[in-house]
């Protein structure tokens, strides 16, 4: 499932990232935030008009707003169990 997919409060892991549609200083800037494969997340709100534009989210113990775009690059597990 892709981050901009995920229920509002439910809880998640980082699954995969794919850097490759975003650009190479917003990649950075999203792992400075501390968006990496295994790092848990939380889908907080979505925005635009129908909930189609930036997302907020918990990562870790910050909350950070990221593109749609970024979110929709990002596959999470729901799973019980953080992946080890």
């Amino acid at each position: 499932m892709r981050l901009s997919e995920l229920p509002h409060r439910r809880p998640a892991y980082v699954d995969q990232i794919d850097w490759t549609r975003m650009t190479p200083a917003d990649g950075q800037r999203l792992r400075e935030f501390g968006v990496c494969e295994g790092a848990s997340v939380e889908l907080l709100h979505r925005g635009g008009l129908l909930g189609s534009g930036a997302v907020a989210c918990r990562v870790g113990r910050m909350t950070i707003a990221m593109r749609a775009g970024h979110a929709a690059a990002i596959t999470v597990n729901t799973d019980a169990a953080q992946p080890q």
